[in-house]
This record gives C-alpha cells, sequence and structure tokens, in this order.
C-alpha cells in the first residue's frame, strides 16, 4: 500500500490502515460508463479499491461531455471503457482496472457478477434495471443503485440485511415496472450535468462506507435529492412481496428483459428506409413529437411538428391520413405517442414509431 497517496484517508479518525485494506482487497462492478459511472470510477480508484470493473459498449459522443467527465473532445468516437480504463490507470496504478465491453444481458451476468464482491448500478433505462437487480438479489451481491433526471437524483442499497436481517432489493421499490415513455432518461428529459457528479460521488461514499464498516450506509432507504433546492430526504424500504423476482437461475433466464417496460400493441417500429418509403409511396403524415427547442429543427414543410406536451390537445383532432409516423430524438417518447394515436384510431389507421429516433437517423435529418 501507498500509504503516502493515500494519507488523509489513513490519517482520519475511525478509518486507517485497516479500513484502506478492506478497499485494496475489494472488487467492484460499475455498469455504465456514463454521467454517474464517470465519477463512481473516478473515486473508487482514487481511494484504491483493488480491482474496479467496468461495463458499457458505447462510444464516447459529444453531448457525453458536459457530464461525463473522464472523457474530452479528443476521445469522442472511441470505446467508453477503453479510454476510461486508460485515464484510471494513469490515476491510480496500483489498482486493477478491468474493462468489459459489452452490453449486458441475462446469458452472460452471472458470469460476470460472480467476479465481484459489490455491484453499483449506474444504468439509464429500466430494463437494465430490472435485470441488474434480479440477477444480484439471486447472487446475493450487494448493489448501490443511482439514478438521476433533470434536477433530481437517487441512491439506495440493495441485498444487504439491516441489523433485523431485512434485505430488500429495486422490485420492493418499483414492484411494476413503468410502461415505455411514462418516465423519460436524460437523453429525453435533459439533464444538469453536475448532478451525476453529485449522485454518482454519493453512490462511491455509500460503497467506501459498505466495504470499510464505516458510518450508516442507506441499507433499505432511498435518498432522494433535489439539486434546485439543495434539497434531500429519506424513505424506508420494506419488503413488498407478491412481485416477479425469478426464485431461481431457471426463472431468470425465461424473462424477457427487452420487454419488461414494453406494452402490447400492435403499432410498428421502423427504421429511416421504411420511413422514407411511407412518405414517398404512402402519403404518410410525419408528426415531430419533440419540443420547439430541440434540435435539429426539422422543415415544416415535411414534418408536423406536435410536441408531447400539446399532444392531448391535439388528440382531439381529427387526423385525416391512413399512415402516421411518429418521431422524436431517441423513439421514447415517439412509441408513447403511437400508443395514444392506438387508443383513438384503433386499427382503422397503420401507424409508426421511428426506432432509435432523429439521434440515431440525424445525418439523414441535417440539411444538405
Amino acid at each position: 500500500m501507498d500509504q503516502e497517496r493515500y494519507s488523509r484517508q489513513l490519517i482520519l479518525k475511525g478509518f486507517g490502515i485497516a479500513a484502506q485494506e478492506k478497499l485494496g482487497n475489494a472488487r467492484v462492478l460499475v455498469i455504465g460508463a456514463g454521467g454517474l459511472g464517470c465519477p463512481i470510477l473516478q473515486y473508487l480508484a482514487a481511494a484504491g479499491v483493488g480491482k474496479i470493473g467496468m461495463v458499457d459498449d458505447d462510444i464516447v459522443s459529444l453531448s457525453n461531455l458536459h457530464r461525463q467527465i473522464l472523457f474530452d473532445t479528443s476521445d469522442v468516437g472511441k470505446p467508453k471503457v477503453q479510454v476510461a480504463a486508460q485515464k484510471l490507470r494513469t490515476m491510480n496504478p496500483d489498482i486493477l482496472i478491468q474493462e468489459h465491453r459489452l452490453r449486458l444481458n441475462q446469458h452472460h451476468i452471472f458470469d460476470l457478477l460472480e467476479s465481484y464482491d459489490l455491484i453499483i448500478d449506474g444504468t439509464d433505462n429500466f430494463e437494465s434495471r430490472y435485470l441488474i437487480n434480479d440477477a444480484c438479489a439471486l447472487l446475493q451481491k450487494p448493489l448501490v443503485f443511482a439514478a438521476v433526471s433533470g434536477f433530481e437524483g437517487q441512491l439506495a442499497i440493495f441485498n444487504v440485511e439491516d441489523k433485523d436481517g431485512v434485505a430488500t432489493n429495486y422490485r420492493d421499490l418499483f414492484p411494476i415496472p413503468p410502461k415505455n415513455g411514462e418516465v423519460l432518461n436524460c437523453a429525453e428529459n435533459g439533464i444538469l450535468g453536475v448532478l451525476p457528479g453529485i449522485i454518482g460521488t454519493m453512490a462511491v461514499a455509500e460503497t467506501i462506507k459498505l466495504i470499510t464498516g464505516t458510518g450508516k450506509p442507506l441499507i433499505n432507504k432511498l435518498l432522494h435529492y433535489n439539486l434546485l433546492n439543495q434539497s434531500q430526504y429519506e424513505l424506508n424500504i420494506s419488503p413488498a412481496g407478491n412481485y416477479d423476482l425469478p426464485n431461481s437461475k431457471a426463472d431468470f433466464l425465461m424473462i424477457n428483459y427487452d420487454q419488461t417496460c414494453a406494452t402490447a400493441s400492435v403499432f410498428e417500429e421502423i427504421d429511416v428506409a421504411q420511413m422514407q418509403r411511407l412518405q414517398t409511396q404512402e402519403a404518410a403524415l410525419v408528426i415531430d413529437v419533440r419540443e420547439k427547442h430541440e434540435f435539429p429543427i426539422l422543415d415544416k414543410e415535411v414534418y408536423l411538428q406536435v410536441p408531447m406536451s400539446e399532444f392531448d390537445a391535439f388528440l382531439q383532432n381529427n387526423i385525416e391520413a391512413q399512415n402516421i409516423v411518429l418521431l422524436c430524438q431517441h423513439g421514447i417518447r415517439s412509441v408513447a405517442a403511437a400508443e395514444l394515436l392506438q387508443e383513438k384510431y384503433g386499427n382503422t389507421k397503420k401507424i409508426y414509431s421511428l426506432k432509435g429516433g432523429i439521434s440515431k437517423w440525424r445525418n439523414h435529418f441535417l440539411k444538405k
């Protein structure tokens, strides 16, 4: 142990060498190297956690940089885990950094989790959260949960028993998965860049407390933080019972986590080539449901803009077109809008949503 590196921690009353050695022997897996994952990874490495694994299959994009502070402009287009690993190794060469450039699925998650003592969930979608939660619950792995949106963040610890021997999990907090479009992620709802830094460092604080036995971790509690007024409060989490937590690995493998938050519908998700065909051959009405301040701005002679904030009022009108395509920034709000149209028109019209949204097909929408 490099005592000079950790000297300010070592002199802390109630911490000392014993706690630092526990950090050095710990193995922590961080799932997601985004807004939450970046500060989490940095502070785990700085604190001296002996083995840090990171899971992410994404590449760095320009829109990441205002909050994902491990990356800079020269990293755009590079794999996040590769860039993060290089910078963390430079930050602290005495620890082991393990890269996992992949998208988690239920067929390899057990093998991955078994190599670590504690898991931190920094993902931004409900499908991944339920997948990670269920696997951790079955393996009895402590799980630190962090989430952010807009100006607010949440933090909790799951699968760790309190003094009464009770341990809760994510399904005790959210037993019923939200439907597509009900709760927007930061790509759709926006995020102030400093917020994931605040919640991410709080997640590391809870992780350090769990590993070293210091303080009172948020076991069976949910912390809610509001950046706008710097307020926070805690809620107690109790076992909910009667939910869909799998009882075995066999049950776990039978769940379709990609459909966890999906709703039964008959509208179709299409790509940009299919949308173009519908525009030219079927005279499809294409509706942009993004808010008016969002970029890129589309040609109003080609695309009808009806923001989701005004969509209920729009539904009072009768649409004459038989083919309707909905689009938004990432293909989340357009699904919600398609469902609303489906409820009104049933099978009398053909309704579509552009899968992946403008973000995925951005070059198609930019003016030449």
